[in-house]
């Protein structure tokens, strides 16, 4: 038996053991749907550091920018569909090997899967809010007004960045037009955490009582370089509760991890629901 197939077997056992595991997914399971992830094989930041979410409520121009990058990289985004591995995830959820799920990813692409137990960390880009008087709206019902707007913009092609952003610099920024509130003409922001946010204090603490709860943690697709992800592991280790981790690169807890496999999630979960002989969801 090679090493790898054993690998395999032993987080089938992994899974098949413990009856409340913890899943926490990062960018590393969407990449396979086509959305960039943030960070190499290393763990190491690609590109210019993110927006961040104070300078996005207090600077007009940041607005302009991310909204800017954002409708030419939101096409990219809503075009993505649920992989083998987020599909894998909603399976084994079904069928009880898997008890509940807490992403980082903001895609939607666990819900779009069929996962049910599921904790949106850092909310879901395809709602927006507004700042003002919390109206909500559909990201995908702005594309329309963004492209009406700013027809300069409509048509451009540019690489696709992490979560809807794209690799442009408008030369006219301020003339581009950025989406206000219908209801009372406040901002509009996405309804994530921003990098340099917090996660809302009762999602917080909806996600550390499911990690109190579990037996088990199993880490998807995420380098666990952000603390909100980390913590986590933390806890689970504090606990005296094994972690496992299927992650194509290192990790920030790679010293708490029981058993790990350094392979796409894509090709390892499916896998997985072979092994424990999971039906169909």
């Amino acid at each position: 038996m090679d090493a790898l197939r054993s690998t395999e077997l032993e987080l089938a056992g992994f899974l098949a053991r413990h009856s409340r595991v913890l899943v926490l997914t990062g960018a590393g399971l969407s990449t396979a749907s086509g959305i960039p992830g943030y960070r190499d094989k290393d763990g190491v930041r690609r590109g210019r550091t993110p927006i961040q979410g104070p300078e996005f409520r207090r600077n007009e121009a940041i607005r302009r920018r991310y909204w800017a990058r954002s409708m030419v990289g939101w096409p990219t985004m809503s075009r993505a569909e649920p992989n083998a591995g987020h599909r894998a995830i909603a399976e084994l959820e079904a069928s009880g090997h898997l008890h509940s799920v807490i992403t980082q990813n903001v895609d939607g692409l666990h819900q779009r899967a069929g996962s049910k137990r599921l904790i949106e960390l850092h909310g879901n880009l395809h709602h927006v809010i507004c700042l003002e008087c919390h109206a909500r709206y559909s990201r995908a019902g702005l594309q329309p007004q963004l492209e009406r707007d700013n027809p300069e913009l409509a048509n451009v092609l540019a690489q696709p960045l992490p979560d809807g952003d794209a690799a442009i610099e408008p030369d006219a920024l301020h003339d581009f037009h950025a989406p206000a509130c219908t209801a009372c003409g406040g901002v509009l922001m996405p309804d994530v955490v921003f990098f340099g946010d917090n996660v809302p204090a009762a999602r917080t603490a909806q996600a550390l009582a499911e990690m109190e709860a579990a037996d088990a943690l199993l880490v998807v697709g995420s380098s666990l370089m952000v603390f909100s992800g980390y913590r986590f592991c933390r806890m689970a280790a504090a606990a005296g509760k094994p972690i496992a981790a299927i992650n194509a690169g290192k990790t920030r807890a790679d010293d708490l991890l029981s058993l790990k496999l350094e392979l796409p999630a894509q090709e390892v979960l499916p896998r997985l629901v072979d092994l424990l002989s999971v039906p169909a969801a």
